[in-house]
């Protein structure tokens, strides 16, 4: 059969979506653009002459120290005259983009809508005086993109101090504006697919109410993580993070053009275009390949024209996609162990490999693949390549050059749904399989204390693969640390038990029924996590699992 390995069944491929209906639509999104525009970009990155080169630009006000007065002096300039939505958006369907999230309010508290809450807002106290964001919301309908937004939990026009670290605490005084603004943000713009919220330290009473406003006025919108003490619907890594372990759950990387800001800098350094499209397009993959959302930012200008390599640099991008078109439907994340030569995302009866690193001695090595492949090509090319198969590798014959010279990407065709053969899967020596700690694969997440700097990395569940060939009943032993406050989920195949953490060490569990021919996982997860982060708080240094 074409997903065994030997006579053993292997374990489905395909890292499947989030159960939730809503949680997996936004995950279908995959790869979307994000806009930082607001007074800050008229400044540009420049006061009084001189380039503040210290922080993000969009935070110049704190770092150049600029009074509200002297502020109000740039929204008296700022006329907009060159923002165009519907060229937004049209550039975020040339990169391949399929949603939009740009800042209504950052952290200077000028309000980039029309809000009733205050007048320090750009309908009020621009000669622009229109809602970009409405215009903006109206042309992603138009254009079959989806509507998201930014907004900032630090207002420094509403009290907020300066604060380096953006650690702000919320007062009782400010959350009458911040509900007021939430809800003309989540009523007046139709549907809403995200709201991403920034810094700040609100109190978990302060996040739940928030997240509550928005559950209540957009039920389907996705929250993200910094509304802070676990409350979000999916996490959102630091700043062009690209994770080096797996992470389980929904999560996204916001990634900027430029490492060092967000904002609109005149002065910031635009050279070596096709190197940034190589640089983007492989952080792209690799994000989508860990099973992430990928947000990249443009920062217009104060005039609202896009910069032009920004918008060069998308358009590259989305060529990347135009040449390698499976990459704009929806390829999934897999179970592959990770290849030093690049990443491995699957679609229907098809594995798309995208070679990072070319190997020298022209032979690509794919370690676990467990179906029968039908045929190999590069993507783009007409001529099949050849291959070969040693056990658990398949090995393909790489032409001397590659097609693209973007990121080259090679297709391998396969019959059925897709089988994987983890590499650490454990065979069982006279009725036993022994587990070690390094020969676990370890689910991975986030969680926080209440802002930005608690946000640490968790260890969500411990998995190692057992080959069984035959059918019966087993046990497990763990010798494990746990939190005896806890209560823990132990899985061997499609069997679970639930014990606390007291007994969770030292006692054999079971019986677990297994069937035959089948690589299995065996699974640690917390039965009472109190949100997809929790650590499991386990120390981990041997399993046994034997026949009964």
């Amino acid at each position: 059969m074409a997903n065994k390995t030997g006579n053993l069944k292997a374990i489905p491929g395909v890292v499947a979506l989030h159960e939730n209906h809503r949680t997996a639509e936004w995950q279908r999104l995959r790869y979307g653009m994000f806009i930082h525009w607001g007074l800050y970009s008229e400044i540009g990155g420049v006061w009084n002459g001189e380039p503040v080169t210290r922080g993000y630009n969009e935070q110049i006000q704190m770092w150049a120290n600029i009074s509200e007065e002297d502020y109000l002096k740039v929204a008296a300039e700022f006329t907009a005259e060159r923002f165009d939505a519907a060229e937004i958006c049209r550039l975020a369907k040339d990169a391949g983009m399929k949603y939009i999230v740009i800042t209504t309010k950052h952290h200077d508290g000028f309000s980039m809508f029309n809000t009733a809450t205050t007048d320090y807002n750009i309908v009020k106290k621009t000669p622009y005086g229109k809602d970009p964001i409405a215009l903006l919301a109206e042309e992603c309908r138009n254009h079959g993109l989806k509507f998201g937004i930014y907004f900032s939990l630090v207002d420094w026009h509403q009290g907020h101090e300066f604060d380096e670290n953006n650690c702000n605490s919320i007062p009782e005084s400010m959350e009458p504006i911040i509900e007021g603004q939430l809800r003309e943000l989540l009523t007046n713009y139709g549907p809403i697919a995200e709201v991403w919220f920034d810094m700040s330290a609100p109190t978990l009473e302060q996040s739940e109410k928030i997240a509550g406003l928005v559950r209540e006025l957009q039920p389907e919108a996705m929250i993200n993580s910094r509304i802070w003490n676990n409350n979000g619907d999916f996490r959102t890594l630091g700043d062009n993070e690209i994770p080096s372990v797996p992470l389980d759950g929904a999560w996204q990387t916001p990634a900027s053009i430029y490492h060092s800001t967000w904002g609109y800098r005149s002065w910031q350094e635009r050279e070596d275009l096709e190197g940034k499209i190589k640089e983007l397009v492989q952080s792209l993959v690799s994000i989508r390949a860990r099973g992430g959302n990928y947000l990249l930012n443009i920062g217009p200008r104060g005039d609202g024209s896009i910069v032009e390599f920004e918008a060069e640099v998308l358009r590259g991008m989305g060529s990347w996609i135009e040449r390698h078109p499976a990459f704009a439907g929806d390829l999934s994340a897999t179970r592959f162990d990770q290849h030093a030569w690049g990443e491995v995302l699957a679609g229907p009866e098809s594995l798309y490999l995208c070679v990072t690193n070319w190997p020298a001695d022209g032979k690509l090595i794919l370690t676990g693949v467990a179906n029968e492949v039908t045929e190999v090509i590069e993507d783009g090319a007409l001529a099949a390549l050849s291959y070969t198969t040693e056990e658990n590798q398949f090995i393909i014959d790489l032409p001397e050059q590659a097609l693209d010279e973007v990121l080259p990407v090679i297709r391998v065709d396969f019959e059925g749904e897709l089988y994987v053969i983890p590499k650490n899967t454990l065979s069982e020596i006279d009725g036993v399989w022994k587990v070690e700690a390094d020969n676990l694969y370890i689910g991975h997440g986030y969680a926080d204390e209440g802002h930005y700097f608690t946000m640490k990395k968790t260890q969500v569940r411990l998995t190692s693969y057992l080959a069984v060939k035959e059918a019966g009943q087993v046990s497990v032993r763990l010798d494990v640390e746990a939190d005896p406050s806890r209560t823990y989920k132990v899985s061997v195949g499609e069997a679970e038990h639930t014990v606390t953490g007291t007994d969770l060490s030292g006692k054999d569990m079971g019986p677990f029924t297994v069937p035959a021919d089948e690589i299995i996982p065996m699974t640690i997860t917390l039965a009472d996590a109190s949100h997809v982060g929790d650590d499991l708080n386990i120390v981990f240094t041997a399993a046994v699992v034997h026949r009964k």
